[in-house]
């Protein structure tokens, strides 16, 4: 039957107990108990005040496991939810990344997914409940009418549903609306929150604290004012349905009045009005939780229909092995309208040591990306090894591409797991040598816990050279054929940094290396030089050959030196 299905039928259970057994043990034992000419025994009176826990303790049991069900259920779906929310994540390209912030997806990923929890669970819990107690209390008054040959009780328990509809639609548009806005607004809240954290040593160096305090203070004002609204919305509902309700009872009041009808038949009825309208208010209180809900899964939704623009191919190339032969054919590639590079056509060998200069922004990180396809060429042809890049699988590509960046990532855990990325399947003394060639054992060595030191969040328990030296050591480890470089040596002091240009130096050997160079002395070892312009490759060659026919990087050289 499954948990759901049992969370419904306990419900169900619940919805009648709670609907019908209070008005009719009002209607069928309470006369008997206290008519004038009743002479019960105590026995007959303990079973007859023993139903009263009864019904109870069968509400209390059943609405207890449709409770604990429902929320099983919830807990369920939120965990379905966030897993498919974060493997999206893992595919999406850079450029959804360079234009998303931190703070907005972390965003989603909780307190949007939480919300459609406690959506699921709210709904569902009501969603059986209430309705079967609505059916099962206009059931019994219809019954109490037919006995007391008159329809108006069953009019006033039928004509209270639609004068309570018109205010659950109406709070119900308002209610999305601004759920909307308070889930945004808690991106905003927790972007700037978490945009303060990272940049805690420069707010401290240029004495921004009371800035960023004024700034947080005007974002959680204006989060303040748009989750009151939510709650305005949320808790209108309630007034306007009780003030409905009263109206109905009062009805009741007058007509049984004028009618004469028997007080035991009157409470039993009002019981049964107030079984009505109870319903009515908590399916109200539904159909606002959904509305949040909905809120919240737009957000989702929009992160888990964005498309994969970068995929495996439905038919890979079989790649066994990589020489690292990489050549660009009329590649262009822009961001958004503007183009970032354009028309390039070069050859890189395997085995090349190839570094690439130019101007800020002249295009070099955007050429070197390209290769592990970080993006995807927006024109022209990408081969390694003569089969395009878009026709090998994601996996088989990037697992024969090392990369070291200018400011590498360290994950919150040991030296040794970090290592450990650059090749997951590496033993420890692999770790060591590797860790050895980079000139990282010796420092490790010296940390309380060696190689099992934790590194602190982003590696902020260890020096841009500490940290620089391990990511190093990783592209030691992965011993992938083709090599990326972005400045992998700017945070280390001269003395490190001719030991690391050794280290490399090794590393180099038979591999197809591409060097971004921000410094020229990196690009010493390099035998083929691209100089880069505005999105172009305007020269190429030697440092010789450039230095004397190319204005651009003879200017570039000569500032540096």
């Amino acid at each position: 039957m499954g948990v759901l299905g049992l969370a419904l039928l306990f419900g169900a259970i619940y919805g009648i107990a709670n609907g019908v057994g209070l008005p009719l043990m009002i209607k069928v034992v309470f006369p008997k108990v206290f008519s004038g000419e009743s002479n019960l025994s105590n026995l007959s009176l303990i079973g007859y005040a023993s139903l009263i826990p009864a019904l109870f303790c069968v509400r209390g049991i059943f609405g207890f496991f449709n409770t604990y069900l429902v929320n099983h259920v919830g807990m369920g779906v939120l965990e379905a939810i966030r897993i498919d929310f974060f493997k999206k994540l893992q595919i999406l390209p850079l450029s959804f990344f360079n234009k998303s912030t931190s703070g907005d997806l972390l965003s989603r990923a909780m307190t949007d997914t939480l919300q459609v929890q406690q959506t699921l669970t709210g709904v569902t819990n009501d969603l059986i409940k209430q309705p079967i107690t609505l059916l099962g209390a206009l059931g019994f008054l219809g019954w109490l009418s037919w006995q007391n040959n008159s329809v108006m009780f069953l009019l006033l328990g039928l004509g209270i549903i639609p004068l309570c509809v018109f205010p659950v639609r109406l709070i119900g548009k308002n209610l999305l609306k601004r759920a909307v806005q308070t889930q945004k607004q808690l991106g905003v809240t927790s972007e700037r929150v978490s945009e303060n954290i990272n940049a805690a040593k420069e707010i401290c160096a240029f004495g921004l604290e009371e800035r960023e305090t004024k700034e947080f203070i005007k974002t959680v004002r204006n989060l303040f004012q748009v989750q009151m609204k939510v709650v305005k919305y949320t808790y209108l509902l309630t007034p306007f349905i009780e003030i409905i309700t009263a109206v109905g009872v009062a009805l009741s009041f007058y007509y049984a009045y004028k009618t004469q009808m028997a007080w035991v038949d009157f409470l039993s009825i009002l019981a049964a009005l107030n079984m009505c309208y109870d319903p009515i208010k908590k399916i109200g209180g539904v159909h606002n939780q959904i509305q949040r809900g909905i809120g919240a899964i737009e957000r989702i939704d929009d992160i888990l229909k964005m498309p994969v623009e970068i995929s495996d191919p439905e038919k890979p190339e079989t790649c066994n092995s990589i020489k690292g032969n990489v050549n660009f054919s009329q590649v262009s590639f822009s961001y958004g309208e503007t183009p970032t590079l354009s028309e390039i056509n070069v050859q890189i060998p395997a085995g090349t040591v190839c570094a690439l200069v130019g101007p800020s922004g002249a295009g070099k990180s955007t050429f070197a990306n390209l290769i592990p396809r970080f993006y995807d060429v927006t024109d022209g042809t990408l081969t390694v090894d003569d089969i395009d890049v878009r026709n090998l699988r994601i996996e088989d590509l990037r697992s024969r591409i090392a990369v070291v960046s200018q400011d590498p990532f360290l994950f919150n855990t040991t030296i040794l797991e970090n290592l450990q990325m650059g090749d997951l399947s590496s033993t420890r003394e692999q770790i060591e040598k590797a860790s050895q060639q980079a000139f990282a054992h010796e420092f490790i060595e010296q940390l309380p816990k060696g190689y099992d030191t934790m590194v602190g969040e982003r590696g902020v328990l260890l020096s841009g050279g500490q940290k620089q030296r391990l990511a190093i050591a990783r592209a030691f480890l992965r011993n992938a054929p083709i090599l990326i470089l972005d400045e992998a040596t700017s945070s280390l002091d001269s003395e490190s940094e001719e030991k690391i240009q050794t280290a490399l130096r090794q590393l180099m050997q038979n591999k197809t290396v591409f060097i971004i160079a921000h410094r020229f002395s990196t690009i010493r070892d390099a035998n083929t030089i691209l100089v880069f312009d505005k999105g172009k490759i305007i020269a190429t060659g030697n440092h010789s050959s450039l230095y004397g026919e190319c204005a651009l990087y003879k200017s570039l050289y000569d500032r540096q030196n």
